[in-house]
């Protein structure tokens, strides 16, 4: 069967979402031609000749994509079967059935994928979305298989120490324990986790390295979701590749119940540990269900600076329950935590986005606030008195960064428009160089 499988965007990665079902669907004696359109134009050829249209949607950005390049593909070919996988195609089914999509694929779907090509095969096009949704049905995962995918050097890459480092991606589990009520993993997994087998990850961090790359980003929701097998992979690819640098994204509740392995990330090559802060403010906190306070945040900190290890917290400051003194007291703090070169600019203005299945309704407050779902956003609208300063923000974030301002020249103009008065005076700072990012900042 003839298979094109289509990423709309991942973060600037080489999209695992691609390469993995790639790997069963070859095995499997099917034609698979791999299209990542952050990189690359729509093969024309490949979509008027496809069988089976897969469309990869990992995240929010990937999905408001989707529906123009849906819209092609079905001029192309209007009688290829779509079908659409990833964590954001079972929370959006009402756009993807209006858009032609005859299959749903969320959770682990590699093997259902696979198992919908065979299907097709036999000519069973009776199939129905009904049919297939969410499975976390555990796989025994193949090697990636990255051909045909646009080389790493097209993608997002290492800044560190004043020169750049190419870039690979993993994944060595998906899922989450936890039930953060924001999150769009929650919806689909509720508390499950899933593990890529050791062997698998370290063959495909084997051929990325003979690739080019030189540093690798483990995309895994949460690293430390099984500590033990996150240890056997990283100790493993230390051994093999002594001078090999990576990144992972762990929450501050593991970084400080398994803080006993964080020597182990350093000595292994970890350069920085992402985490969803999201907020310092306690109440927050409690009605996005982070599992950890302002206090826990701080000690985590204080941990990983102590053990070498930068921290990279990611956070949401416009929430309904922002003010202006609240968001002017969170830029205060960075200052005194000495956070400010290690925060991108963008997570100065990210806005809580409430999707379709989102946790959120489960706050009273939010019921009372959205309103009606937005099909074109995909996402429950809400309002603050804070949306003018948020978008002021943004766009001082995309100019400035434009002309290449660093991070504590953009954060200083964020602070004048929030109306933060006397800049409080600063200790010493690191250089931007000494302070390891990838030069696509993570978020959704």
């Amino acid at each position: 069967m003839r298979v094109l499988l289509i990423s709309t965007y991942e973060l600037g990665r080489q999209p695992f979402g691609l390469a993995s079902p790639a790997a069963w669907l070859r095995a499997d004696g099917n034609e698979v031609t791999l299209a990542d359109l952050s990189c690359d134009r729509l093969p024309l050829e490949a979509v008027a000749n496809a069988e089976l249209v897969g469309f990869f949607l990992p995240m929010h950005t990937a999905t408001r994509l989707f529906p123009r390049v849906v819209q092609r593909v079905r001029a192309l070919n209007p009688h290829a079967h779509l079908c659409a996988y990833g964590l954001y195609a079972p929370l959006n089914r009402e756009l993807l059935y209006r858009a032609g999509v005859g299959t749903i694929l969320g959770g682990e779907f590699e093997e259902p994928l696979r198992d919908l090509a065979r299907e097709l095969g036999r000519g069973d096009r009776s199939l129905t979305v009904a049919a297939r949704n969410i499975s976390l049905t555990r796989q025994q995962f193949l090697v990636p298989d990255r051909a045909g995918l646009p080389a790493l050097s097209c993608y997002a890459q290492l800044a560190v120490n004043g020169g750049t480092r190419r870039v690979g991606y993993t994944e060595a589990s998906r899922g989450c324990k936890h039930w953060c009520r924001h999150c769009p993993v929650v919806p689909v997994y509720r508390g499950a986790f899933r593990i890529v087998q050791a062997d698998v990850v370290l063959e495909d961090i084997r051929r990325q390295i003979a690739a080019g790359a030189e540093h690798i980003t483990f995309g895994d929701p949460d690293f430390f979701n099984g500590p033990g097998h996150a240890v056997r992979i990283v100790e493993a690819l230390h051994k093999e590749w002594p001078w090999l640098t990576y990144d992972v994204t762990i929450k501050i509740e593991h970084l400080l119940r398994q803080r006993n392995l964080l020597p182990v990330l350093k000595s292994t090559g970890c350069l920085f540990v992402t985490s969803a802060v999201e907020s310092l403010d306690d109440p927050v906190l409690a009605k996005l269900a982070k599992g950890h306070t302002r206090a826990d945040f701080i000690a985590a900190l204080d941990l990983t600076r102590a053990t070498g290890l930068m921290l990279s917290p990611t956070f949401i400051p416009f929430t309904p329950w922002t003010t202006d003194e609240s968001y002017r007291r969170f830029l205060a703090e960075l200052i005194e935590l000495d956070l400010v070169e290690q925060v991108a600019p963008i997570q100065l203005a990210i806005r809580l986005l409430i999707p379709e299945g989102s946790l959120l309704f489960d706050v009273p407050e939010i019921r009372e606030i959205v309103e009606g779902f937005d099909s074109q956003a995909l996402c429950y609208p809400w309002r603050s008195p804070l949306d003018g300063l948020c978008a002021s923000i943004q766009e001082l974030i995309k100019r400035e960064e434009r002309r290449r301002a660093g991070r504590a020249e953009i954060f200083r103009g964020i602070w004048d428009l929030a109306e933060g008065g006397a800049f409080p005076q600063q200790a010493p700072r690191p250089a931007r160089a000494t302070i390891p990012y990838l030069t696509e900042p993570w978020y959704c």
